[in-house]
């Protein structure tokens, strides 16, 4: 597109809810009266809801189906009571933490910054091999094809009860190989994380350590397969 554009702050006028899991999509209809369930991955639709204009994002935060909803700040009580009659319930950041790394999502800030080129993240669709063009598009074009990254996101179970602190060094013979990023004690799972590993210990099965003390082996990503990687 040419032209002129226009960044304008609406985080006061606005309010979103993420809903998430196996029935987001049947809760969503059943509060927005609106036909979600052929609306691609990541694809983004207005409707109008009590007066007002909602704009609904298919995507998700966890391992199953979802959905954001943006809503005008005046009716964010109204969309969150209607939401749990429907039967959405409330969770805690602390949960919404495990679900994000047993799903093996990225976090901005945490699991990657400015300084990380998208193979590195596990976000390839996040961005076109063929369109052009971008910034930073001669690099991961060229990685794709003519080799790979030295370093990668990777999921990692840790053989310990307790949670590891983000940032832990990861060694294999003494020698740093990667460091960890998200880490969560999950009920299904046990103690996980996630973290950059380089390239010659991505293998699934790969044995390092953390902090020389503590096993653990290097797991392919999601942790959990849940609806939304079985379409």
């Amino acid at each position: 597109m040419a032209g002129d554009f226009y960044v304008t702050d609406v985080t006061a006028q606005t309010s979103m809810f993420s809903v998430q899991g196996k029935q987001a999509a049947v809760i969503t209809e059943k509060v927005l009266r609106a036909g979600l369930y052929d609306l691609p991955r990541y694809y983004v639709v207005d409707i109008v809801w009590q007066n007002s204009i909602v704009t609904i994002l298919r995507a998700t935060h966890t391992s199953e189906d979802g959905f954001d909803i943006v809503v005008e700040a005046s009716k964010a009580t109204e969309l969150r009571q209607a939401l749990e009659h429907a039967g959405a319930h409330p969770v805690s950041e602390e949960t919404r933490e495990i679900l994000r790394v047993e799903a093996g999502i990225a976090r901005h800030g945490r699991d990657m910054d400015e300084t990380n080129v998208i193979p590195e993240t596990n976000l390839d669709d996040a961005v076109s091999f063929t369109k052009g063009c971008y910034t930073g598009q001669e690099i991961i074009v060229r990685i794709k094809h003519r080799g790979h990254v030295a370093k990668k996101l990777t999921g990692l179970r840790f053989e310990t009860e307790r949670q590891i602190e983000p940032g832990a060094i990861l060694k294999v013979e003494g020698k740093e190989i990667g460091r960890v990023t998200s880490t969560a004690v999950s009920p299904k799972v046990g103690s996980i994380g996630l973290g950059y590993v380089r390239f010659e210990y991505l293998d699934a099965g790969t044995k390092v350590f953390v902090e020389d003390d503590i096993s653990a082996t290097v797991t392919e990503l999601p942790f959990i397969r849940g609806s939304w990687y079985q379409d």
